[in-house]
Protein backbone atom coordinates (compact mmCIF):
# COMPACT_ATOMS: atom_id res chain seq x y z
CA UNK A 1 0.00 0.00 0.00
CA UNK A 2 2.69 2.27 -0.20
CA UNK A 3 3.40 4.68 -2.96
CA UNK A 4 5.98 4.15 -5.09
CA UNK A 5 7.51 4.17 -8.57
CA UNK A 6 9.41 1.11 -10.60
CA UNK A 7 12.50 1.09 -11.99
CA UNK A 8 13.65 4.02 -14.36
CA UNK A 9 13.68 2.34 -17.84
CA UNK A 10 17.09 0.89 -18.34
CA UNK A 11 19.27 2.02 -21.17
CA UNK A 12 18.76 -0.77 -23.52
CA UNK A 13 14.72 -0.68 -22.45
CA UNK A 14 15.35 3.02 -23.24
CA UNK A 15 16.51 2.20 -26.78
CA UNK A 16 13.47 -0.25 -27.80
CA UNK A 17 11.57 2.34 -26.28
CA UNK A 18 12.53 4.69 -28.45
CA UNK A 19 12.99 2.34 -31.43
CA UNK A 20 9.35 1.67 -30.89
CA UNK A 21 8.32 5.20 -31.05
CA UNK A 22 10.54 5.23 -34.15
CA UNK A 23 7.95 2.75 -35.91
CA UNK A 24 4.66 4.35 -34.46
CA UNK A 25 6.33 7.39 -35.75
CA UNK A 26 7.22 6.14 -39.36
CA UNK A 27 3.46 4.56 -39.48
CA UNK A 28 1.56 7.86 -37.52
CA UNK A 29 3.00 9.38 -40.86
CA UNK A 30 1.57 7.31 -42.96
CA UNK A 31 -1.39 7.65 -41.68
CA UNK A 32 -1.39 11.30 -41.59
CA UNK A 33 -0.43 11.45 -44.96
CA UNK A 34 -3.43 9.57 -45.67
CA UNK A 35 -5.54 11.61 -43.84
CA UNK A 36 -4.89 14.95 -45.94
CA UNK A 37 -6.65 13.04 -48.65
CA UNK A 38 -9.81 15.02 -49.67
CA UNK A 39 -12.97 13.03 -48.58
CA UNK A 40 -14.81 13.53 -51.80
CA UNK A 41 -11.38 11.74 -53.01
CA UNK A 42 -12.13 8.53 -51.03
CA UNK A 43 -15.91 8.94 -51.91
CA UNK A 44 -17.19 10.26 -48.37
CA UNK A 45 -19.22 12.86 -47.15
CA UNK A 46 -17.97 14.76 -44.13
CA UNK A 47 -20.84 15.01 -41.70
CA UNK A 48 -21.71 18.35 -40.37
CA UNK A 49 -20.20 17.14 -36.98
CA UNK A 50 -17.05 16.33 -37.98
CA UNK A 51 -16.48 19.96 -38.43
CA UNK A 52 -12.81 21.16 -36.73
CA UNK A 53 -14.85 24.31 -34.83
CA UNK A 54 -17.43 21.59 -33.00
CA UNK A 55 -14.27 20.09 -30.96
CA UNK A 56 -14.38 21.55 -27.63
CA UNK A 57 -10.20 22.16 -27.60
CA UNK A 58 -10.12 23.89 -31.59
CA UNK A 59 -9.80 27.11 -29.51
CA UNK A 60 -8.75 25.56 -25.59
CA UNK A 61 -8.94 27.77 -22.42
CA UNK A 62 -6.16 30.01 -22.41
CA UNK A 63 -5.28 32.05 -18.94
CA UNK A 64 -2.69 34.28 -18.13
CA UNK A 65 -0.65 34.07 -14.54
CA UNK A 66 2.11 36.12 -13.12
CA UNK A 67 4.31 34.27 -15.60
CA UNK A 68 2.63 34.32 -18.59
CA UNK A 69 -0.06 32.78 -20.37
CA UNK A 70 -0.91 28.48 -20.04
CA UNK A 71 -2.79 26.78 -22.58
CA UNK A 72 -5.57 24.07 -21.39
CA UNK A 73 -7.90 21.73 -22.11
CA UNK A 74 -11.56 21.08 -21.81
CA UNK A 75 -12.85 18.23 -20.85
CA UNK A 76 -16.84 18.07 -20.21
CA UNK A 77 -17.45 20.74 -18.06
CA UNK A 78 -13.90 20.98 -16.29
CA UNK A 79 -10.99 23.04 -17.45
CA UNK A 80 -7.69 21.59 -16.86
CA UNK A 81 -4.43 23.07 -16.71
CA UNK A 82 -1.45 20.41 -16.06
CA UNK A 83 2.59 20.38 -15.31
CA UNK A 84 2.11 23.90 -14.75
CA UNK A 85 6.04 25.91 -13.26
CA UNK A 86 5.20 27.04 -9.87
CA UNK A 87 8.88 27.62 -9.19
CA UNK A 88 12.55 26.63 -9.92
CA UNK A 89 15.45 25.45 -7.64
CA UNK A 90 19.34 24.06 -8.12
CA UNK A 91 20.12 20.61 -6.18
CA UNK A 92 19.66 21.36 -2.40
CA UNK A 93 18.72 25.27 -2.42
CA UNK A 94 15.79 26.94 -1.77
CA UNK A 95 12.93 27.24 -4.87
CA UNK A 96 12.52 31.19 -6.57
CA UNK A 97 10.07 31.90 -8.53
CA UNK A 98 9.79 31.07 -12.22
CA UNK A 99 11.36 32.85 -15.10
CA UNK A 100 8.48 34.58 -17.11
CA UNK A 101 7.96 33.08 -20.69
CA UNK A 102 7.12 34.86 -24.09
CA UNK A 103 4.05 33.53 -26.18
CA UNK A 104 1.53 30.73 -24.82
CA UNK A 105 3.15 27.87 -22.89
CA UNK A 106 1.05 24.36 -23.00
CA UNK A 107 -0.76 23.30 -19.77
CA UNK A 108 -1.77 20.16 -21.36
CA UNK A 109 0.06 17.40 -19.76
CA UNK A 110 1.06 16.39 -16.63
CA UNK A 111 4.66 17.88 -15.70
CA UNK A 112 7.79 15.68 -14.61
CA UNK A 113 7.40 13.99 -11.15
CA UNK A 114 10.50 13.75 -8.61
CA UNK A 115 12.64 10.82 -8.95
CA UNK A 116 12.43 8.19 -6.64
CA UNK A 117 14.16 5.02 -5.27
CA UNK A 118 13.77 2.36 -7.84
CA UNK A 119 11.26 -0.69 -6.99
CA UNK A 120 11.52 -3.77 -9.07
CA UNK A 121 7.61 -5.11 -8.46
CA UNK A 122 4.32 -3.85 -7.88
CA UNK A 123 2.79 -3.54 -4.55
CA UNK A 124 0.11 -5.59 -3.25
CA UNK A 125 -2.50 -3.04 -3.60
CA UNK A 126 -2.72 -2.56 -7.50
CA UNK A 127 -5.35 -4.35 -8.43
CA UNK A 128 -7.55 -2.09 -5.35
CA UNK A 129 -5.12 0.83 -6.03
CA UNK A 130 -3.97 1.12 -9.38
CA UNK A 131 -1.10 3.34 -10.33
CA UNK A 132 0.63 4.63 -13.08
CA UNK A 133 4.08 6.22 -13.58
CA UNK A 134 5.83 9.16 -15.61
CA UNK A 135 9.12 11.21 -16.00
CA UNK A 136 11.35 11.55 -13.55
CA UNK A 137 13.07 15.20 -13.45
CA UNK A 138 14.67 16.70 -10.28
CA UNK A 139 12.67 20.00 -12.07
CA UNK A 140 9.77 18.88 -10.48
CA UNK A 141 8.02 22.06 -9.19
CA UNK A 142 4.79 22.05 -11.12
CA UNK A 143 1.00 21.60 -10.29
CA UNK A 144 -1.92 20.70 -11.92
CA UNK A 145 -5.33 22.65 -11.79
CA UNK A 146 -8.62 21.51 -12.36
CA UNK A 147 -11.77 24.78 -12.61
CA UNK A 148 -15.80 24.90 -13.19
CA UNK A 149 -14.68 28.34 -14.61
CA UNK A 150 -11.08 29.57 -15.39
CA UNK A 151 -11.98 33.44 -15.87
CA UNK A 152 -11.29 35.87 -12.34
CA UNK A 153 -14.17 37.43 -9.90
CA UNK A 154 -15.59 33.91 -9.72
CA UNK A 155 -13.59 32.87 -6.06
CA UNK A 156 -14.36 29.41 -5.78
CA UNK A 157 -13.05 27.51 -2.59
CA UNK A 158 -9.75 25.92 -3.33
CA UNK A 159 -8.80 22.43 -2.93
CA UNK A 160 -4.61 21.95 -2.71
CA UNK A 161 -3.88 18.39 -2.82
CA UNK A 162 -0.78 16.65 -1.63
CA UNK A 163 0.33 13.03 -2.12
CA UNK A 164 0.96 10.14 0.00
CA UNK A 165 4.66 8.26 0.20
CA UNK A 166 6.47 9.91 3.20
CA UNK A 167 8.43 12.47 2.35
CA UNK A 168 10.18 8.71 -0.12
CA UNK A 169 8.07 8.36 -2.56
CA UNK A 170 4.95 9.30 -4.47
CA UNK A 171 3.66 12.55 -7.16
CA UNK A 172 0.56 14.37 -8.23
CA UNK A 173 -0.82 11.94 -10.73
CA UNK A 174 0.62 8.40 -9.48
CA UNK A 175 -2.74 7.45 -8.59
CA UNK A 176 -5.91 7.46 -11.06
CA UNK A 177 -7.51 8.41 -7.75
CA UNK A 178 -5.98 11.63 -7.52
CA UNK A 179 -7.68 13.29 -10.54
CA UNK A 180 -8.93 16.18 -10.04
CA UNK A 181 -11.55 16.56 -12.17
CA UNK A 182 -14.91 14.88 -11.29
CA UNK A 183 -14.08 16.72 -7.71
CA UNK A 184 -13.92 20.05 -8.91
CA UNK A 185 -17.53 19.53 -11.37
CA UNK A 186 -19.39 17.71 -8.42
CA UNK A 187 -18.22 20.18 -6.04
CA UNK A 188 -17.57 23.21 -8.13
CA UNK A 189 -14.70 23.73 -6.72
CA UNK A 190 -11.12 24.59 -8.01
CA UNK A 191 -8.71 21.69 -7.12
CA UNK A 192 -4.86 22.11 -7.10
CA UNK A 193 -2.32 19.17 -6.89
CA UNK A 194 1.33 19.43 -6.89
CA UNK A 195 4.74 17.50 -7.33
CA UNK A 196 7.70 18.63 -4.90
CA UNK A 197 11.02 17.76 -4.29
CA UNK A 198 11.23 14.15 -2.31
CA UNK A 199 13.64 12.08 -0.49
CA UNK A 200 17.52 12.43 -0.90
CA UNK A 201 16.61 15.77 -2.84
CA UNK A 202 14.47 16.92 -0.52
CA UNK A 203 15.37 16.27 2.98
CA UNK A 204 19.30 15.97 2.68
CA UNK A 205 20.98 18.35 5.68
CA UNK A 206 23.95 19.91 4.01
CA UNK A 207 23.62 23.05 6.31
CA UNK A 208 27.40 22.58 7.55
CA UNK A 209 28.60 22.86 4.15
CA UNK A 210 27.70 27.24 3.46
CA UNK A 211 24.97 29.33 3.82
CA UNK A 212 23.28 28.63 0.59
CA UNK A 213 22.03 25.05 2.41
CA UNK A 214 20.71 26.47 4.97
CA UNK A 215 17.65 25.10 4.60
CA UNK A 216 18.33 22.21 2.49
CA UNK A 217 16.74 19.66 4.98
CA UNK A 218 13.70 21.60 4.13
CA UNK A 219 13.61 22.35 0.28
CA UNK A 220 10.98 19.65 0.13
CA UNK A 221 8.66 21.35 1.94
CA UNK A 222 9.99 25.19 0.63
CA UNK A 223 8.32 23.69 -2.67
CA UNK A 224 4.70 23.51 -1.13
CA UNK A 225 5.33 27.10 0.41
CA UNK A 226 5.60 28.22 -3.48
CA UNK A 227 3.24 26.04 -4.98
CA UNK A 228 0.77 27.62 -1.96
CA UNK A 229 2.24 31.32 -2.46
CA UNK A 230 1.60 30.33 -6.31
CA UNK A 231 -1.56 29.89 -5.41
CA UNK A 232 -2.47 32.80 -3.48
CA UNK A 233 -1.05 34.97 -6.72
CA UNK A 234 -2.65 33.33 -9.46
CA UNK A 235 -5.38 31.22 -8.67
CA UNK A 236 -8.24 33.73 -8.86
CA UNK A 237 -7.28 34.05 -12.82
CA UNK A 238 -8.49 30.13 -12.73
CA UNK A 239 -11.79 31.10 -10.61
CA UNK A 240 -10.14 30.49 -7.22
CA UNK A 241 -10.25 32.37 -3.97
CA UNK A 242 -6.94 33.16 -2.21
CA UNK A 243 -8.93 33.54 0.53
CA UNK A 244 -10.11 30.01 0.66
CA UNK A 245 -7.48 27.10 0.37
CA UNK A 246 -7.89 24.23 1.89
CA UNK A 247 -4.71 21.95 2.24
CA UNK A 248 -5.59 17.77 2.49
CA UNK A 249 -3.27 15.26 1.93
CA UNK A 250 -3.08 11.50 2.74
CA UNK A 251 -1.14 9.59 4.47
CA UNK A 252 2.65 11.18 3.65
CA UNK A 253 0.50 14.27 2.57
CA UNK A 254 -1.64 14.01 5.70
CA UNK A 255 1.76 14.72 7.50
CA UNK A 256 2.81 17.28 4.65
CA UNK A 257 -0.46 19.07 6.20
CA UNK A 258 0.37 19.31 9.76
CA UNK A 259 4.00 20.16 9.60
CA UNK A 260 2.82 23.19 7.70
CA UNK A 261 1.00 24.39 10.88
CA UNK A 262 4.26 23.97 12.28
CA UNK A 263 5.98 26.45 9.45
CA UNK A 264 5.82 30.11 10.10
CA UNK A 265 6.44 30.48 6.34
CA UNK A 266 2.98 29.20 5.75
CA UNK A 267 1.50 31.52 7.75
CA UNK A 268 -1.64 33.03 5.87
CA UNK A 269 -1.14 30.83 2.67
CA UNK A 270 -4.52 28.18 3.61
CA UNK A 271 -7.38 28.21 5.85
CA UNK A 272 -8.86 24.82 6.46
CA UNK A 273 -6.68 21.78 6.58
CA UNK A 274 -7.48 17.82 6.15
CA UNK A 275 -4.76 15.11 6.98
CA UNK A 276 -6.17 11.64 5.74
CA UNK A 277 -4.15 8.54 7.61
CA UNK A 278 -1.23 10.41 8.46
CA UNK A 279 0.17 13.87 10.36
CA UNK A 280 0.91 12.95 13.71
CA UNK A 281 1.52 15.91 15.86
CA UNK A 282 4.29 14.61 16.97
CA UNK A 283 7.21 17.57 17.53
CA UNK A 284 6.54 17.64 20.91
CA UNK A 285 8.74 15.26 22.20
CA UNK A 286 11.43 15.67 19.22
CA UNK A 287 14.70 17.67 20.36
CA UNK A 288 16.28 19.70 17.77
CA UNK A 289 19.36 19.98 18.10
CA UNK A 290 19.79 16.44 18.16
CA UNK A 291 18.20 15.43 15.31
CA UNK A 292 19.72 18.14 13.29
CA UNK A 293 22.94 16.11 14.34
CA UNK A 294 21.40 12.92 13.08
CA UNK A 295 20.19 14.45 9.96
CA UNK A 296 24.09 15.85 9.03
CA UNK A 297 25.41 12.41 9.73
CA UNK A 298 23.59 11.51 7.14
CA UNK A 299 24.90 13.84 4.41
CA UNK A 300 28.26 13.63 6.24
CA UNK A 301 28.10 9.62 5.58
CA UNK A 302 26.42 10.60 1.71
CA UNK A 303 29.72 11.84 1.28
CA UNK A 304 31.96 9.66 2.19
CA UNK A 305 29.82 7.07 0.26
CA UNK A 306 30.98 8.90 -2.81
CA UNK A 307 34.25 9.61 -2.29
CA UNK A 308 33.85 13.72 -1.76
CA UNK A 309 34.19 16.18 1.24
CA UNK A 310 32.81 18.90 2.64
CA UNK A 311 34.83 21.17 -0.05
CA UNK A 312 33.50 19.52 -2.97
CA UNK A 313 29.48 20.17 -2.65
CA UNK A 314 29.61 21.14 -6.23
CA UNK A 315 30.23 17.52 -7.80
CA UNK A 316 27.62 16.22 -5.28
CA UNK A 317 24.88 18.28 -6.89
CA UNK A 318 26.43 16.56 -10.40
CA UNK A 319 25.87 13.12 -9.21
CA UNK A 320 23.54 11.24 -10.71
CA UNK A 321 20.33 10.47 -9.13
CA UNK A 322 20.77 7.16 -9.05
CA UNK A 323 24.11 6.88 -7.87
CA UNK A 324 23.07 10.11 -4.82
CA UNK A 325 20.11 7.70 -3.91
CA UNK A 326 21.97 4.66 -3.39
CA UNK A 327 24.64 6.65 -1.43
CA UNK A 328 22.40 8.17 0.67
CA UNK A 329 20.38 5.54 1.80
CA UNK A 330 23.53 3.40 2.14
CA UNK A 331 24.34 6.20 4.33
CA UNK A 332 21.03 6.51 6.25
CA UNK A 333 21.67 2.71 7.35
CA UNK A 334 24.93 3.50 8.83
CA UNK A 335 24.29 6.29 10.57
CA UNK A 336 21.02 4.20 12.07
CA UNK A 337 22.59 1.23 12.87
CA UNK A 338 25.76 3.21 14.87
CA UNK A 339 22.62 5.00 17.05
CA UNK A 340 21.59 1.62 17.81
CA UNK A 341 19.01 1.37 15.48
CA UNK A 342 17.75 -1.34 12.99
CA UNK A 343 19.34 0.37 10.10
CA UNK A 344 16.76 -1.19 7.82
CA UNK A 345 16.80 0.30 3.98
CA UNK A 346 13.96 2.76 4.08
CA UNK A 347 16.29 5.64 3.69
CA UNK A 348 15.83 7.89 6.56
CA UNK A 349 13.77 10.62 4.19
CA UNK A 350 12.23 13.12 6.99
CA UNK A 351 11.24 16.53 7.68
CA UNK A 352 12.57 17.74 11.27
CA UNK A 353 11.46 20.10 13.65
CA UNK A 354 14.58 22.50 14.19
CA UNK A 355 12.86 25.22 15.81
CA UNK A 356 13.57 27.72 12.91
CA UNK A 357 12.36 26.52 9.42
CA UNK A 358 9.88 24.05 11.19
CA UNK A 359 8.87 24.63 15.06
CA UNK A 360 8.54 21.81 17.72
CA UNK A 361 4.56 23.36 18.17
CA UNK A 362 1.96 24.61 16.25
CA UNK A 363 2.24 27.85 15.22
CA UNK A 364 -0.10 30.19 17.09
CA UNK A 365 -2.17 31.39 13.66
CA UNK A 366 -2.63 27.25 13.24
CA UNK A 367 -5.08 27.92 16.13
CA UNK A 368 -7.90 29.36 14.05
CA UNK A 369 -7.24 26.46 11.49
CA UNK A 370 -10.01 24.12 11.51
CA UNK A 371 -8.46 20.64 11.36
CA UNK A 372 -10.63 17.92 10.19
CA UNK A 373 -8.34 14.22 10.60
CA UNK A 374 -9.32 10.35 10.49
CA UNK A 375 -8.05 6.76 9.42
CA UNK A 376 -8.98 4.08 7.58
CA UNK A 377 -10.45 0.99 9.73
CA UNK A 378 -7.97 -1.75 8.56
CA UNK A 379 -5.03 0.35 7.37
CA UNK A 380 -1.84 -1.73 6.35
CA UNK A 381 -3.24 -4.73 8.25
CA UNK A 382 -6.61 -5.88 6.78
CA UNK A 383 -7.47 -8.31 4.14
CA UNK A 384 -5.35 -7.21 1.54
CA UNK A 385 -2.69 -8.25 3.23
CA UNK A 386 -3.65 -10.85 5.94
CA UNK A 387 -5.68 -13.72 6.37
CA UNK A 388 -7.15 -16.43 3.86
CA UNK A 389 -9.72 -14.22 1.50
CA UNK A 390 -12.41 -16.03 3.40
CA UNK A 391 -13.42 -13.71 6.52
CA UNK A 392 -16.88 -13.31 5.23
CA UNK A 393 -17.55 -16.87 4.58
CA UNK A 394 -16.02 -18.43 8.22
CA UNK A 395 -18.01 -21.01 9.81
CA UNK A 396 -18.31 -20.08 13.69
CA UNK A 397 -15.95 -22.66 14.36
CA UNK A 398 -13.53 -21.18 12.50
CA UNK A 399 -14.67 -17.45 13.29
CA UNK A 400 -13.79 -18.89 16.90
CA UNK A 401 -11.13 -20.09 16.13
CA UNK A 402 -9.40 -17.27 14.94
CA UNK A 403 -10.31 -14.93 17.63
CA UNK A 404 -8.60 -17.48 19.91
CA UNK A 405 -5.48 -17.65 18.26
CA UNK A 406 -5.32 -13.83 18.22
CA UNK A 407 -6.38 -13.40 21.55
CA UNK A 408 -6.34 -16.28 23.51
CA UNK A 409 -7.85 -15.67 27.35
CA UNK A 410 -8.75 -11.62 26.22
CA UNK A 411 -11.02 -12.97 23.65
CA UNK A 412 -14.29 -12.34 24.95
CA UNK A 413 -12.98 -9.07 26.23
CA UNK A 414 -12.42 -7.85 23.05
CA UNK A 415 -15.21 -9.32 21.48
CA UNK A 416 -17.76 -7.36 23.61
CA UNK A 417 -15.11 -3.88 23.10
CA UNK A 418 -15.16 -4.36 19.52
CA UNK A 419 -19.15 -4.62 19.04
CA UNK A 420 -19.74 -1.83 21.23
CA UNK A 421 -17.94 0.46 19.49
CA UNK A 422 -18.82 -1.02 15.71
CA UNK A 423 -22.01 -2.85 16.28
CA UNK A 424 -22.49 -3.09 12.53
CA UNK A 425 -19.64 -5.15 12.03
CA UNK A 426 -19.13 -8.91 11.89
CA UNK A 427 -17.22 -10.18 15.24
CA UNK A 428 -14.51 -11.86 12.81
CA UNK A 429 -14.00 -7.70 11.85
CA UNK A 430 -11.93 -7.17 14.98
CA UNK A 431 -8.96 -9.26 13.42
CA UNK A 432 -8.39 -6.43 10.55
CA UNK A 433 -8.90 -3.23 13.02
CA UNK A 434 -6.00 -1.07 12.84
CA UNK A 435 -6.36 -0.21 16.31
CA UNK A 436 -2.72 1.37 16.18
CA UNK A 437 -3.61 4.41 13.99
CA UNK A 438 -6.36 5.35 16.32
CA UNK A 439 -4.22 6.66 19.14
CA UNK A 440 -1.97 9.18 16.81
CA UNK A 441 -4.77 10.56 15.61
CA UNK A 442 -6.79 11.76 18.65
CA UNK A 443 -3.48 12.79 20.32
CA UNK A 444 -3.30 14.73 17.19
CA UNK A 445 -6.98 16.19 17.79
CA UNK A 446 -6.49 16.66 21.70
CA UNK A 447 -3.41 18.88 21.04
CA UNK A 448 -4.82 20.44 18.60
CA UNK A 449 -7.28 21.63 20.68
CA UNK A 450 -5.46 22.77 23.35
CA UNK A 451 -5.01 26.24 22.16
CA UNK A 452 -7.90 26.09 18.79
CA UNK A 453 -9.71 28.46 18.18
CA UNK A 454 -12.35 26.40 15.82
CA UNK A 455 -13.33 22.76 16.36
CA UNK A 456 -11.85 19.63 15.25
CA UNK A 457 -13.48 16.91 13.28
CA UNK A 458 -12.69 13.18 13.28
CA UNK A 459 -13.66 10.58 10.83
CA UNK A 460 -13.14 6.40 10.16
CA UNK A 461 -13.75 5.27 6.37
CA UNK A 462 -14.48 1.51 7.10
CA UNK A 463 -16.31 0.99 3.87
CA UNK A 464 -15.32 -2.36 2.20
CA UNK A 465 -14.62 -2.94 -0.97
CA UNK A 466 -16.45 -5.92 -2.53
CA UNK A 467 -13.86 -7.88 -4.07
CA UNK A 468 -11.83 -11.07 -3.51
CA UNK A 469 -13.88 -12.35 -0.60
CA UNK A 470 -14.13 -8.41 1.07
CA UNK A 471 -11.62 -6.15 1.19
CA UNK A 472 -11.51 -4.39 4.57
CA UNK A 473 -10.37 -0.38 3.93
CA UNK A 474 -7.18 -0.43 3.51
CA UNK A 475 -4.56 2.80 3.62
CA UNK A 476 -5.59 4.73 0.39
CA UNK A 477 -9.13 3.26 0.53
CA UNK A 478 -10.84 6.49 0.90
CA UNK A 479 -9.14 8.58 -1.61
CA UNK A 480 -11.31 7.74 -4.65
CA UNK A 481 -14.57 8.60 -2.71
CA UNK A 482 -13.15 11.97 -2.01
CA UNK A 483 -12.18 12.80 -5.13
CA UNK A 484 -15.37 11.38 -6.21
CA UNK A 485 -13.53 9.22 -8.59
CA UNK A 486 -15.09 5.48 -7.46
CA UNK A 487 -16.72 5.49 -11.02
CA UNK A 488 -13.12 5.93 -12.67
CA UNK A 489 -12.67 2.92 -15.30
CA UNK A 490 -9.57 1.77 -13.59
CA UNK A 491 -10.63 1.85 -10.26
CA UNK A 492 -13.98 0.90 -10.91
CA UNK A 493 -12.75 -2.71 -10.81
CA UNK A 494 -12.27 -2.58 -7.03
CA UNK A 495 -15.08 -0.41 -5.73
CA UNK A 496 -17.73 -2.07 -8.56
CA UNK A 497 -19.57 1.49 -9.12
CA UNK A 498 -22.90 -0.17 -7.53
CA UNK A 499 -24.67 2.29 -5.50
CA UNK A 500 -23.65 1.94 -2.31
CA UNK A 501 -20.45 3.17 -3.69
CA UNK A 502 -21.88 5.94 -5.51
CA UNK A 503 -23.92 7.20 -2.26
CA UNK A 504 -20.77 6.79 -0.05
CA UNK A 505 -18.44 9.06 -2.58
CA UNK A 506 -21.33 11.38 -2.50
CA UNK A 507 -20.95 11.77 1.32
CA UNK A 508 -17.41 11.42 1.59
CA UNK A 509 -16.77 13.93 -0.83
CA UNK A 510 -19.78 16.26 -0.12
CA UNK A 511 -18.44 16.24 3.89
CA UNK A 512 -14.65 17.65 2.08
CA UNK A 513 -16.62 19.72 0.16
CA UNK A 514 -18.25 21.46 2.71
CA UNK A 515 -15.86 21.60 5.28
CA UNK A 516 -13.83 23.27 2.34
CA UNK A 517 -16.60 25.67 1.37
CA UNK A 518 -17.59 26.51 6.01
CA UNK A 519 -15.13 24.74 7.81
CA UNK A 520 -17.95 22.29 8.58
CA UNK A 521 -17.63 19.15 7.44
CA UNK A 522 -21.71 19.45 7.00
CA UNK A 523 -24.60 17.19 7.94
CA UNK A 524 -24.81 14.60 10.52
CA UNK A 525 -20.96 15.38 11.70
CA UNK A 526 -20.49 16.85 15.14
CA UNK A 527 -16.99 18.43 16.47
CA UNK A 528 -14.77 15.71 18.10
CA UNK A 529 -13.49 16.73 22.02
CA UNK A 530 -11.53 14.50 24.38
CA UNK A 531 -14.66 13.76 26.45
CA UNK A 532 -16.98 13.60 23.41
CA UNK A 533 -15.18 12.07 20.89
CA UNK A 534 -17.17 12.29 17.97
CA UNK A 535 -16.53 10.17 14.94
CA UNK A 536 -17.73 9.53 11.12
CA UNK A 537 -17.98 6.44 10.24
CA UNK A 538 -17.92 6.03 6.84
CA UNK A 539 -19.85 2.97 5.59
CA UNK A 540 -22.29 1.36 4.18
CA UNK A 541 -24.59 3.22 6.68
CA UNK A 542 -22.75 5.89 7.74
CA UNK A 543 -23.12 7.94 11.19
CA UNK A 544 -21.26 10.48 13.84
CA UNK A 545 -21.37 8.72 17.07
CA UNK A 546 -19.15 9.08 19.94
CA UNK A 547 -16.11 6.41 19.10
CA UNK A 548 -14.96 5.01 22.51
CA UNK A 549 -12.32 2.61 21.48
CA UNK A 550 -9.47 3.27 24.10
CA UNK A 551 -10.38 -0.40 26.06
CA UNK A 552 -10.48 -1.94 22.56
CA UNK A 553 -7.21 -0.78 21.50
CA UNK A 554 -5.37 -1.96 24.82
CA UNK A 555 -6.98 -5.47 24.97
CA UNK A 556 -5.80 -5.75 21.50
CA UNK A 557 -2.56 -4.85 22.29
CA UNK A 558 0.24 -3.14 20.15
CA UNK A 559 0.24 -4.25 16.33
CA UNK A 560 2.46 -1.66 15.03
CA UNK A 561 -0.18 -1.07 12.76
CA UNK A 562 1.20 -3.29 10.22
CA UNK A 563 -0.65 -6.53 11.46
CA UNK A 564 -0.03 -9.56 13.26
CA UNK A 565 1.37 -12.87 12.43
CA UNK A 566 -0.78 -15.59 11.69
CA UNK A 567 -4.08 -13.70 11.78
Amino acid sequence: MSHRKTHPLSESNSMNRRALLGGAATLGGALAGMATVPASALGAKTPDAAKPGDSPNMNPPVVQVASGKLRGFREGKTSTFLGIPYAEAQRFETPVPVKPWEGIRSAQAYGPVCPVPAQDRPGGDEFVFPHRFWLENEACQVLNVWTQNASAGVKKPVLFWMHGGGFTNGSSMESYAYDGRNLSEFGDVVVVSLNHRLNIVGTLDLSAYGEQYANSRHTGMADIVAALQWVQQNIAQFGGDPGNVTIFGQSGGGSKVTRLMHMPVAKGLFHKAVAQSGGGLNYRTVEPAAAIRRQQAVAAATLKQLNLDGSQIDKLKKVPYKDLIIAGTAAAREVAQAAGGPGGGGGGWDVIADDKYVMRELCDWADTIPLMAGTVYSEMQGTLSRGDGRKNEWSQAEIDANLTKAYGEKKAQVVAEFQKAFPRKKVQDVLYFANGSRPTVKQTLAWKLEKSKTPVWNYLFAWEYPVNGGITSFHCSEIAFVFHNVNEPHIKLATGGGPAALALQDKVAGAWLSFAKTGNPGEGFKPWTVAEPNTMVFDAVSECRPLRDDQLITLMGNTGGRGRAGA
